[in-house]
């Protein structure tokens, strides 16, 4: 079963997919079958996603994205906090990223 994910979590794209930018979108690719949805071979985040998606470097904790993402979006911090925990919560059931630390 996957860990609860916190803001305390630091996380980045999964070593069992390929992702690409191409004209602003980002496009996740599995490697492996059974990641993302059933129906669909790729992944595409909308503008939020892909903002939270640049900054998972696996260096970062959630908070620490979600923070920097409140002052470049001038948004009230606890918003973009459920915000990014929602997304990456889901993204990691789908095993599109993976807890770094």
């Amino acid at each position: 079963m996957e860990d609860q994910v916190t803001l305390d979590g630091i996380y980045g794209p999964s070593d069992d997919i390929v992702a690409r930018e191409i004209e602003g979108e980002v496009v996740i690719i599995p490697l492996v079958s059974g990641i993302g949805d059933m129906e669909d071979e790729l992944f595409t985040l909308n503008e939020t996603g892909r903002a939270v998606w640049r900054k998972l470097d696996g260096t970062r904790t959630l908070r620490d994205i979600a923070r920097e993402l409140a002052e470049e979006f001038e948004a009230p911090a606890g918003v973009i906090e459920s915000e990014v925990v929602g997304l990456v919560a889901d993204l990691a059931v789908r095993r599109m990223v993976a807890r770094k630390g």
